[in-house]
């Protein structure tokens, strides 16, 4: 099923894509050859680098330029948080909505970028056909558990809960409009939950008491709305639900039998996955997939991304000096320095103002190395110069922010994007600012000690209160305490 001359050809284009570690493109070459159907369906990249000893960053960058080079589909995912369920998955971006439903577990959501918005990638179906690309196609339990569902949530013990689900299964069935379909078993102490999986209609019995002996046949009339009947006690002991359809297309319907104190086992944990979030400050993503935007009419919720905001000082002065044209080249070069550091440190230039750059990140430890370094950059580039042209100033702030398109660019909306410019607005030359949500971050503290601090309650337009801000001291300052 894998067609060898376009696995080769694509395979050389990811190659030549960029200086990768050695090993890392053979790495997904035998994945993608040797791994079975599941295996190359929905590749967690987190997941790849972890078993397979690459750095994150560069398993990220690994698939997306094999979504380039079309070895692999890129897929955007909505979990839902209480049951697992895969409520829709897209190819872009552009799908994605603010709000969406689970009729498993009958929640309202919003999509958020940092939670249960999923970026996975399939083997392209030219290169490798497998049978999760014709989903209609696949055997009942493999759509409604593999397809539709994903083993990243996890119960309390640790246990996928669509793994606990599927071993409780005593019942799947299509059913065609007006036609019964019968579901006999042993039911168990526990509850039997019963579904449609493509509205609200459910069933759920409670099984308790001694054990019967004889069959006991339960007609159950399914609608658009509801089951009837919907919720009964019955004793353990030999069942037969009969399904009738009555909804005017078909019906796809499950038994499960859940187990006593497992009803309620309360919000999962995920194993780490890319987020939407990780993408959008990806620079990977931002520089070659620049037609992805959000349509959301409200935007995409982010409710925890760190921004940096610098500023070159003294850059008219520059221009006036050298004149326009080798003025332009000195702050290219400049933009160069900083975007290889934000790439270097998880984030992602998201746009240049004039001779400043906003940035995002997925954390503000990441955020704040990717500062200190920016200055020793800056200071890199005035080595040699008869002045020193390159003094950067710079503001750091995280929080919740709105992922919206603007101007054909994706870019992020809100006071969190407020506060981080003026707090930048606040540094002077050499200097980091930080909000105190950014200083108490985990691993924030330790990178700081080495630098002279001192913080400062700032009065900042469109905020009530004074705002404590952290100067990180200038680099004369800086070195004197690194020498002591």
């Amino acid at each position: 099923m894998i067609d060898e001359t376009l696995l080769e050809n694509r395979l050389a284009r990811l190659e030549s894509a960029k200086a990768w570690t050695p090993r890392v493109v053979s790495r997904l070459e035998m994945l993608l050859r040797t791994a079975p159907d599941e295996g190359v369906f929905r590749i967690n990249p987190i997941r790849f680098a972890a078993e397979r000893g690459v750095a994150e960053t560069e398993a990220i960058d690994l698939f997306l330029h094999a979504t380039l080079a079309g070895l692999v589909e890129m897929d955007w995912l909505l979990y839902c948080p209480l049951c697992s369920d895969v409520i829709a998955n897209f190819r872009s971006l552009r799908g994605v909505e603010n709000h969406y439903h689970c009729h498993l577990c009958h929640g309202d959501y919003e999509a958020t970028l940092d939670d249960f918005i999923a970026v996975s990638f399939t083997v392209a179906p030219d290169v490798r056909r497998i049978r999760f690309h014709d989903p209609e196609s696949l055997p009942l339990e493999d759509y409604v558990f593999t397809y539709r569902g994903t083993l990243d949530g996890l119960i309390e013990d640790g246990t996928p809960l669509m793994v606990l689900m599927r071993k409780g299964l005593r019942g799947l069935a299509r059913i065609a409009p007006g036609e019964t379909a019968r579901f006999p078993f042993e039911a168990e102490p526990g509850t039997l939950v019963g579904t449609l999986f493509d509205n609200d209609a459910f069933l759920a019995f409670s099984v308790t008491g001694e054990r019967r002996s004889g069959e006991l046949t339960i007609p159950v009339a399914l609608s658009a709305e509801a089951c009837e009947p919907s919720m009964m006690g019955l004793m353990p002991g030999p069942v037969v639900i009969e399904a009738r359809n009555g909804t005017e297309r078909e019906a796809l319907f499950g038994v499960v039998q859940i187990p006593p104190g497992a009803e309620d086992h309360g919000p999962l944990t995920f194993r780490p996955f890319l987020s939407g979030k990780r993408l959008l400050t990806t620079q990977t993503f931002r520089d070659h997939f620049r037609s992805e935007v959000v349509r959301a009419a409200e935007g995409l919720a982010v409710r925890d991304v760190s921004l940096l905001f610098t500023d070159l000082k003294g850059s008219t002065a520059l221009y006036e000096r050298i004149g326009d044209l080798n003025a332009y080249v000195q702050v290219q070069r400049h933009f160069e320095r900083l975007l290889d550091v934000t790439a270097r440190h998880n984030g992602a230039v998201n746009k240049t103002i004039g001779d400043a750059v906003m940035a995002a990140f997925p954390t503000p430890i990441d955020a704040v190395l990717a500062a200190l370094e920016m200055r020793d950059a800056a200071e890199a580039l005035n080595r040699g110069r008869a002045r020193r042209d390159f003094i950067l100033k710079i503001g750091v702030h995280c929080g919740a922010a709105i992922a919206v398109t603007l101007n054909d660019r994706l870019d992020y909306f809100g006071q969190t994007v407020n506060i981080a410019a003026r707090v930048q607005n606040l540094a002077g030359g050499d200097e980091i600012c930080l909000t105190e949500d950014v200083r108490r971050r985990p691993g924030v503290a330790e990178a700081l000690a080495p630098y002279p601090l001192r913080v400062i309650d700032a009065e900042l337009k469109g905020v009530d209160r004074p705002t404590p801000v952290t100067i990180v001291g200038d680099r004369s300052t800086s070195e004197m305490a690194r020498v002591a």
